[in-house]
């Protein structure tokens, strides 16, 4: 099958949604699919407000629909809800054209963080964006029992992975700080709720990878903790490794693909029981969930890696993928 994927979260991004989509584009190439990306470097662009390492398309009256015609794809699945995804919705309900979503980003209340935005308006907004398609991609139960609740139809699952070759246990320690060493990784932005873990109360120390436009004022505000800046490869890889506990204080991720890579890498979990971790911690030896962050990182302390290590191999991209051409296959078939 020929899959046309719009999506406005792309390179230089390091977040989620794109080692999702790279890594979901990789194993269906590997069996036979012809997977393109429209993406906003192949556009003009401008720096989103207030998050100017974020680049938004603009794009001329007709140019995404050009584009996809293109590109002659079988199906179109439209990622994220930007600029890009929205002209490409237009132009399929315009035209006809079959295609599906996924919901990767919790927009309303990201957006609510930065401006007073009643989430309800931005709730009816993305209904009323995915609603549209053939069906809508969602990572977990949780998330798909509450957008069901707001009034979301067709909500269809497809879970996440993890490379369970390049995060691994290793028996080399790159961070060299007094332990126990907590570790968290990713964007370093207001929604990401970074704040509630650098003011806990922990022995050791606290390490944040990742980069942002809250960086500067945490680093600031909390200069006994150690920033790293972003990380990629092996070097994140062996970053994880070394820590004792991964500590995941979003409360607005829709999955979370950082948790599964720290259990892969041997590192037990600590978090709120919200989406995401709840749907991939609840029940398990391998993480500790509480309202009290603070509890459950000194809990997560006397997990063991190989408990951490065991749940991540139940999460494969070879499965995501599949589930994902499973949706292309059935969005076509009733297209």
């Amino acid at each position: 099958m020929r899959i046309l994927i719009v999506t406005d979260a792309w390179h230089p991004q390091v977040n989620g949604v794109v080692r999702t989509l790279e890594r979901v584009a990789e194993e269906l190439r590997r069996l036979g699919h012809d997977i393109l990306f429209l993406t906003p470097d192949q556009f003009f662009t401008v720096p989103m407000p207030s998050y100017p390492q974020i680049r938004l398309a603009v794009t001329p009256p007709g140019a995404v629909a050009q584009k996809i015609t293109a590109f002659g794809p079988d199906h179109l699945h439209i990622a994220t809800e930007g600029p890009l995804g929205q002209a490409a919705r237009r132009a399929s309900i315009n035209r006809g054209w079959s295609f599906t979503t996924s919901y990767h980003t919790k927009f309303p209340e990201y957006l609510r963080a930065r401006l007073p935005i009643p989430e309800s308006w931005s709730y009816a907004w993305l209904r009323n964006f995915h609603n549209a398609g053939r069906g809508t991609l969602v990572a977990t139960k949780s998330l798909a029992d509450d957008l069901t609740a707001r009034g979301f139809t067709k909500i269809r699952p497809w879970t996440r992975g993890v490379d369970s070759e390049l995060y691994r246990p290793r028996a080399e320690k790159v961070l060299d700080y007094p332990g126990p060493i907590f570790l968290s990784v990713g964007r370093v932005a207001v929604e990401k709720n970074i704040d509630a873990f650098l003011k806990l109360d922990l022995p050791g120390t606290k390490v944040i990878v990742g980069d942002g436009p809250a960086r500067a004022a945490l680093q600031a505000k909390y200069p006994e903790a150690v920033f790293l800046g972003e990380k990629t490869g092996e070097d994140l890889a062996r970053t994880y490794a070394s820590a004792d506990v991964f500590v995941f204080p979003s409360l607005t991720d829709t999955f979370g693909i950082v948790i599964l890579e720290a259990l892969a890498s041997g590192v037990p979990v600590a978090a709120f029981p919200v989406t995401g971790p709840f749907d991939v911690l609840s029940g398990t030896k391998a993480g500790a969930l509480d309202e009290d962050l603070r509890a459950a990182a000194l809990r997560a302390l006397d997990l063991k890696s190989e408990d951490a290590r065991d749940l991540a191999l139940k999460h494969s991209w070879q499965v995501c993928a599949r589930m994902f051409i499973d949706e292309m296959e059935r969005a076509k078939a009733e297209g």
